[in-house]
């Protein structure tokens, strides 16, 4: 191999990692103005299914702000992120408590926000590494330095995944309640914020006892919050 090689080699790296870094800049700003009709996780789970031989049916239908309910916006605040409003992407407080519950013996609690599951639903796999978690950090940067809040949110609600196949909140309520993303109730929005932990093995339709259990903790933190006067905060 010629002397020069590491040289070179250097010299293509560091074309490759400017090439990302302006690459994911640029997607990051065109995703903030133009609505996100597929993710990758939605990729995945199709990929996924080929391979199984389930050619599984994605659905997703992608709502504005001004069409999703405003209960649900607030319920799943409640259940997944209360300090989104104020936060940079990284829960602080949370990871901190975690981090004390686990050194004391306890499980390792995930303290992950609402912009980290919109970064890595949209730009990456699932799954756990340290290279997926990098990417996630700096995409999570990334949409907290170029989206507001509000943008963060409403990409969430279109891309998160409610069941096997179904992906956003205008499929997730039609597919468990029949209605529209902008007709849920409160005890609706609570139910769909419930399962976000484990969307493909919880019904909002047919909850479980656990899972009614935890849509009357949401409705009890979104009361707590101040109900949907709490989205002025994002503002």
């Amino acid at each position: 191999m010629p002397s020069g090689w590491p040289r070179t080699f250097l010299r293509y790296l560091v074309i490759a990692i400017a090439a990302f870094v302006g690459l994911s800049i640029l997607f990051v700003l065109i995703f903030r103005f133009v609505p996100v009709f597929g993710s990758m996780v939605m990729v995945e789970r199709k990929v996924s299914s080929w391979f199984h031989g389930d050619n599984l049916t994605i659905e997703q239908q992608w709502e504005p702000w001004s069409r999703l309910s405003d209960n649900a916006k607030v319920a799943v605040m409640a259940g997944e992120d209360q300090r989104f409003p104020d936060h940079w992407g990284f829960d602080v407080a949370q990871i901190k408590r975690s981090i004390t519950s686990w050194s004391d013996g306890g499980d390792l609690r995930g303290a992950s926000t609402l912009s980290q599951q919109t970064a890595r639903n949209l730009f990456l796999w699932t799954g756990r590494s340290w290279i997926r978690k990098g990417l996630e950090a700096w995409f999570t940067l990334l949409l907290e330095a170029l989206w507001p809040k509000q943008r963060i949110l409403e990409v969430y609600l279109n891309i998160a995944e409610w069941d096997t196949g179904v992906f956003g909140l205008e499929a997730a309520a039609q597919h468990y309640f029949g209605t529209s993303a902008a007709n849920l109730s409160v005890s609706q929005a609570s139910r769909l914020a419930a399962i976000l932990p484990n969307p493909r093995g919880w019904s909002a339709s047919r909850p479980s006892a656990h899972v009614q259990q935890r849509a009357a903790w949401i409705q009890r933190q979104m009361r707590n919050l101040g109900g949907t006067d709490f989205l002025q905060r994002l503002d």
